[in-house]
Formats: structure tokens, C-alpha cells, sequence
């Protein structure tokens, strides 16, 4: 899960977490707990953020199936 990549999505579409969660018919809290990882998605809120944001099939794997991998854990692959 990319957060800082799903959060400026949500943000260049003018929409905010409060906006979103509305959308979804959840909390504010339940959305954060998801980007924030305490909760997975579930596929049918995944396809709705697709669609409320017209995301490409590369952009969705990028923000909901991508690991973000730091700098520290490149290094001590190498």
C-alpha cells in the first residue's frame, strides 16, 4: 500500500480523507485505518477509488498492491 501515493490522488482531485470516506458511506477513521494499513481494503472500495479517480490499472496497482521498498532495505539487498 502506497499511502503518500493514494493521498495525492485523493488531493489533486480536490478531494479530501473527510470527502472520500463520505463517498464510500464509511467513517473518516475507517478510511484512515485502511491507508494507514490497520485494516485491508476490500476489492469493491479499491474499484470505487478507481473509478471516483478514473485510475489506470497501473496507477491502482501502484497505490493498493506495490510495496513501497525504502532506501535503508535497497541498500542491505545490494
Amino acid at each position: 500500500m502506497n499511502k503518500d501515493l493514494l493521498r495525492s490522488v485523493i488531493f489533486a482531485h480536490g478531494d479530501n480523507m473527510g470527502k472520500l470516506a463520505e463517498a464510500m458511506g464509511m467513517q473518516q477513521s475507517a478510511l484512515s485505518n485502511r491507508v494507514n494499513g490497520v485494516v485491508e481494503f476490500r476489492q469493491g472500495e479499491i474499484n470505487f477509488i478507481k473509478h471516483r479517480y478514473n485510475l489506470t490499472p497501473e496507477q491502482t496497482e501502484d497505490i493498493f498492491f506495490a510495496e513501497v521498498v525504502s532506501k535503508k532495505d535497497t541498500k542491505e539487498g545490494a
